[in-house]
Formats: C-alpha cells, sequence, structure tokens
C-alpha cells in the first residue's frame, strides 16, 4: 500500500508538471503503457509527471471500498484485494488498463451485465482540473457536475488523481459454462433469461461473456464464484483460452486466472505474432505472453511499417485498421452480428452483455452524458480487432465509417480508444456535447487539455 503522505508528494509533482507545461502545448500523461489504438500528432512538450500515481492508497475490507491511485493498473489493484476475498465491480480484460483510464474512458467486462461500468463503482475521486486545481468530485454537491461529465472524457476535463471505488466478494475459483448456440435469436434470448434471472438452468450466474466464431457459432460462458472447484485449467502455458470454448462445456479457473483469461493472448489477437503455435509458444517467454507487450510490438509496427512494407513487395493490397468495441442494443444485436460477417468478415467477435448498474434502493439507473446509454437496456458490447483489405477503389477509414454508420443505425455507440470519423455534429450528439462544453468551461477555461472531439476524431 502507498502512504497517504508519498500520495500527496506525488499529486504535488503532478501539479508542478503541469505548471511547467507551455500555454498552448498539448498536455499529455508520461506513462510507460497505453491500452489507446489511436495515433496521435507527435509534442516535443514534456508529459506530466504521474510516476507516484501508481498504487493502491487503503483497501478496507468492512466497507468494502478502495483508496486506488489513477494511474494503478488493475494488475496491481486486484493484487491487492484478492487477498481480502475482495475484487472491483468490473475488471477490464487488460492487466495494464488503469482505473483512471477506465474511468475517464469506460471499460468493460463480464460482471458488466450486472454491474455496469468502472465508473458506476465510484463513489469520489480527485480530480487534477484544467484549471490545475485539484477537485474532489462526488454525485452529488458542488463538483456533481464534473463528476457525471468524467467518464468518457478521455482525459478532456482533467485527470483522477485518487478515486474510491466499491468492492465486491467473491471465492476462490470461478465455475465456467461454455454454452453453445448455432443461432443468434437463440443467444440473445438466453442474454435475456439470464439478466432477469440472473441464473442458467439453476444455476447461478455472477460473470457472462461470450465468443462469436461465425453467425452459426456462438458460445456463452456463465461464471460462478465458488470455492468447490477441484480441477482448475490453467491457459498461460501452452493451451489457449477461446479455442477450450469448443472443446469444453464445462471448467473452471482460479478467480485470478479468470480475471487475466484474455490477457495472456489479448483475447486471439497473438495469433498475428506467431505466439499460437506449438513451437513457437514454447519458446516464447511467459513474460512476454501479456497484452501490453503485444501492444508494444504493433506500436512498433505503426512507427516503423515493416509488415505493410512486405505486403506492397508482394503485391498485397493495403489493409485498413478495424479495431471498436461496439455497444448493441440487446434486441438488434442477432442483426448487427450477421451485418458484420457479411460485410466486414472478422472472426471471432467478443460478446459482452452490459446495463448500466442498477441503485440498490428505488430508483432507476442513473445515465451518463458523455456515453449516454438507456438505463433498463440491456446492451451487448462487441469487440472486434484486426485489420481487413481495402478494396480496389476504396479508401482507408470506409469500412469504419460503414461499421459507424450501421452501429447509429441499430441505436448502438461504440467506444472511443481507437479510430473515429464521425463529423462534429454527430459526435456532438452521440457524446453529450452540450454538456462537454459547459463542464469544459467551467473548469477549464482556458481549454489548455485538448477537447474531447480533438482527442478521439483529429487524433490530437
Amino acid at each position: 500500500m502507498r502512504a497517504l503522505r508519498d500520495h500527496e508528494l506525488a499529486v504535488d509533482t503532478l501539479r508542478r508538471s503541469y505548471a511547467a507545461v507551455p500555454l498552448g502545448e498539448p498536455v499529455r500523461l508520461a506513462k510507460r503503457t497505453s491500452n489507446l489504438f489511436r495515433p496521435r500528432a507527435a509534442t516535443s512538450s514534456p508529459g506530466l509527471d504521474v510516476s507516484g500515481l501508481d498504487g493502491v492508497l487503503s483497501v478496507d475490507p468492512r466497507a468494502r471500498t478502495a483508496d486506488v491511485q489513477g494511474m494503478c493498473t488493475y494488475e496491481d489493484l486486484v493484487d491487492a484485494t484478492l487477498p481480502h476475498g475482495l475484487m472491483p465491480l468490473v475488471v477490464p480484460q487488460l492487466r495494464t488498463i488503469t482505473l483512471g483510464g477506465a474511468v475517464t474512458g469506460l471499460g468493460i467486462e463480464s460482471t458488466s451485465f450486472r454491474n455496469g461500468l468502472p465508473h458506476e463503482s465510484v463513489t469520489e475521486m480527485d480530480v487534477l482540473t484544467g484549471a490545475g486545481e485539484i477537485l474532489t468530485a462526488r454525485p452529488e454537491g458542488e463538483h456533481a457536475d464534473l463528476f457525471a461529465a468524467f467518464p468518457n472524457s478521455l482525459g478532456s476535463l482533467g485527470y483522477a488523481t485518487r478515486l474510491r471505488i466499491e468492492l465486491q466478494p467473491v471465492r476462490h475459483a470461478v465455475a465456467l459454462r461454455n454454452v453453445r448456440f448455432s443461432r443468434l435469436e437463440e443467444l440473445t434470448e438466453a442474454i435475456a433469461d439470464v439478466v432477469v434471472k440472473g441464473e442458467w438452468e439453476g444455476q447461478p450466474v455472477d460473470a457472462m461473456d461470450g465468443v462469436m466464431f461465425s453467425p452459426g457459432e456462438a458460445y456463452l460462458t456463465l461464471g460462478t464464484f465458488t470455492d468447490d472447484a477441484p480441477q482448475l485449467s490453467d491457459y498461460t502455458g501452452q493451451e489457449i483460452y477461446y479455442r477450450s470454448l469448443r472443446r469444453r462445456t464445462r471448467d473452471a479457473l482460479t478467480t485470478h486466472d479468470y480475471l487475466w483469461r484474455w490477457d495472456t493472448d489479448w483475447f486471439w489477437c497473438s495469433a498475428a505474432f506467431g505466439v499460437q503455435h506449438p513451437v513457437l509458444r514454447r519458446l516464447w517467454p511467459a513474460r512476454w505472453r501479456r497484452s501490453d507487450f503485444y501492444h508494444r510490438l504493433v506500436r512498433l509496427e505503426h512507427r516503423h511499417q515493416v509488415a505493410a512494407r512486405v505486403d506492397r513487395w508482394r503485391g498485397r493490397p493495403a489493409r485498413e485498421r478495424v479495431v471498436q468495441d461496439v455497444e448493441i442494443p440487446l434486441e438488434a444485436t442477432a442483426d448487427f452480428l450477421r451485418w458484420f460477417a457479411a460485410n466486414v468478415g472478422m472472426n471471432p467477435v467478443w460478446l459482452c452483455p452490459l446495463r448500466l448498474r442498477e441503485p440498490a434502493g428505488p430508483g432507476s439507473a442513473r445515465s451518463w452524458p458523455l456515453y449516454p446509454l438507456r438505463p433498463g437496456q440491456t446492451y451487448v458490447n462487441i469487440g472486434f480487432w484486426g485489420s481487413v483489405p481495402i478494396a480496389e477503389g476504396a479508401a482507408d477509414g470506409d469500412v469504419n465509417r460503414s461499421i459507424e454508420r450501421a452501429v447509429s443505425d441499430m441505436g448502438g455507440h461504440k467506444s472511443l480508444y481507437s479510430d473515429a470519423y464521425y463529423d462534429r455534429a454527430a459526435f456532438d450528439r452521440l457524446y453529450g456535447g452540450e454538456t462537454w462544453r459547459a463542464v469544459k468551461d467551467r473548469y477549464d477555461p482556458d481549454h489548455r487539455l485538448t477537447g474531447l472531439y480533438e482527442k478521439a476524431v483529429a487524433r490530437k
């Protein structure tokens, strides 16, 4: 645990590094890892010093809360909470996603059908604003507008230095049932049934996600926390997790391994580096079987374009990067998946049901203006990550634009961690532009922090 005094010193260092950025220069965090897929314009400005803001300050097992610094990774956060039999309400799939990043940039996982998104378990947070102040924002009170607008603001309204989050009790292991569906409507009906009942065939469901290999072959994985799982699988070595869905109807992992089951192979994206080949996998160091390492390889490719040069040399068409997570209303999910299979053709794709979190007492779930999902509506997050050939006569970005149109036509939303192509009017309509501007003017009156549209679409 990090001492409070050390935290205060780290916050002071951050404020001084912010003050040192010349007016008019871009403001960015100086951090070693990133889970963004948005290329950004280069800058010579020094990054904000967040080196001392990457730890857990405290865990309160009785209150089931944790005070966590904004740059703390979920890997370190989970390591601090699991010894208490607790975990965050939602743990995004990749180890190096930070808590502050998941709140300002959104995150999701298999508990999201009951616990919503990571920001919905935040009870208060300290934010460095564009005005250089450290303010404590809560759901109610003087800075409630900042609290509400912070999720999906992508650092355009400020940076979280400390967050207090709710935790949930967990067991030692997670028992899994991999249920196959040959019709997408049957899969969406099963999701609706689990959402309503909280169980499947008489057994409780604590976590739910899935994979579509094709419209005729899709799986829901239903997880139940348990202390009674005598035989546990290990997908950190030679075996590959997503392949097990086709082979095993039942499975079990330690809770720790379950939380990082997708990280070892970056879902299935490790195949692009040959890591799923049995021979190379034996030689590939275990410390490199991590999403952050694969992401570093991708950044090197973006910088040096080695694969693109090889493709040109071989006479292959250029490729368009299609890396997206989209939320589609449950009733439109089957239609979107069929459209995607016919028009984009990438597979597998990840499926993760989502609902905004219901309050413990009376009342409906609150909405969040910069990512306005509808309370009471079940969505399915559909994740697809890779590239497709650019067709003759087409332009780079055309496939992503067609996906954006399909998502909007079906009443959905897409996350902004990767490429976006909206015009400003459409972007403002979809992502709470009017609210964002009002909060921006209040907390960053000189607009020192890069705007949300400029970050997400203009890649600044």
